[in-house]
């Protein structure tokens, strides 16, 4: 049936329709963890983590619990902690300074490039100090920041370049995924991104075996890589159950196409939006995969677009309307950081997921521009 763009609902996140492509694999991976007893850890979860290592250009991925211990984990397996600090975007999700702040370090926050909404080189430099140990650049919305410039940035301080890749699975600068051109990367696995799970899940990606060693003991109770029983680190546990990594394995092989659906809703976004309502800018050497439809309101009040959006029936969100330094337990100083403070209140994301349509994509952009 052909959509009736007056009438018919859309939602901000179609997971339903994503999973009922697969429906027919996922069943068959749930019939296969319950015949077999295999729920934690064995061959789907390797099987998984080689493949997705393949997927960043890695020599190694680590499958964890969730997004959040992915970026603890890279931390501690760093020795970042206590009387270190680290750069953190203001613009990002809480779980970014969370991380630090778990590991005993101090998020040291940076303003954002107003186009892109990223962190750049000479916003770290800004704020570094003979403190700073490490910088968490986040690869914000489904674009990577200009990892040739961080890493400059990062390489002229001394100090790690890790990556908040929550948002970004499959996202490329200059031909380099995400997850491959850092130290060490987080990736989140929460139903809603762009490579979801079916709950909560996690992984950490890097070039360094020493490091994933010591990841791998850490997210399993500290315990030695050599023996079941010996424990040589004081971890923790946070393990990728088996269910999840065959269902990340499945969705593994979609996610390309998947991303295609989404820079097309982006590209139909950009023909038909009024100019009240402005993109993210996405640079030359980048190629995003719109984990969020994010637009500034600049000829019109947020709360304006998001009335018409919900007298039509049309989903929509914020992220984030609260930078980081404004929140009270990771918080810092006020008026800081203008470009952040200013996005924060004029930021909205409108529909995205890889089965939006071009005629919903046209029904969104007709009713924003009423």
């Amino acid at each position: 049936m052909a959509l009736d763009i007056t009438t018919t609902p859309i939602r901000f996140l179609d997971l339903v329709t994503t999973h009922q492509e697969i429906r027919a694999e996922l069943d068959s991976i749930w019939d296969q963890t319950v015949s077999t007893g295999g729920f934690v850890g064995g061959g789907e979860l390797g099987g998984f983590e080689a493949e997705y290592a393949e997927f960043c250009g890695t020599t190694e991925a680590i499958g964890v619990a969730n997004g959040t211990d992915a970026l603890e984990l890279i931390l501690a397996a760093a020795g970042i902690g206590k009387g270190d600090e680290v750069i953190v975007p203001a613009n990002t999700f809480i779980a970014t300074a969370e991380a630090v702040a778990s590991v005993g370090a101090t998020a040291v926050y940076a303003d954002v490039d107003p186009d892109t909404m990223l962190i750049t080189g000479d916003h770290i430099r800004s704020v570094a100090t003979p403190k700073t140990a490490a910088v968490m650049a986040v690869h914000l919305y489904g674009q990577m920041v200009d990892a040739t410039d961080v890493g400059a940035a990062c390489a002229d301080l001394g100090i790690a370049f890790i990556e908040d890749s929550a948002q970004a699975h499959g996202a490329t600068w200059d031909g380099k995924r995400a997850g491959g051109v850092g130290l060490a990367a987080g990736f989140s696995f929460y139903p809603g991104k762009n490579l979801g799970a079916l709950g909560d899940g996690g992984a950490v990606t890097t070039n360094d075996p020493v490091l994933a060693e010591k990841i791998r003991s850490l997210s399993n109770h500290g315990r030695s890589l050599n023996s079941k029983y010996e424990h040589d680190l004081l971890g923790r546990n946070s393990r990728l159950d088996s269910l999840q990594a065959a269902a990340l394995r499945i969705k593994l092989r979609h996610i390309d196409r998947w991303n295609q659906g989404r820079r097309d809703a982006f590209n139909w976004y950009g023909q038909n939006l009024p100019d009240s309502l402005v993109q993210l800018s996405i640079r030359p050497e980048a190629s995003a995969v719109h984990h969020l439809g994010i637009v500034r309101c600049v000829g019109q009040t947020r709360d304006e677009v998001a009335a018409k959006l919900d007298a039509a029936d049309i989903g929509w969100g914020i992220h984030y309307p609260i930078p980081c330094h404004l929140q009270a337990p990771v918080g810092g100083s006020v008026g800081e950081f203008p470009v952040s403070e200013r996005l924060a209140s004029e930021i909205i994301s409108l529909p995205m997921h890889p089965h939006l349509t071009e005629a919903e994509v046209a029904r969104v952009c007709e009713v924003v521009s009423r």
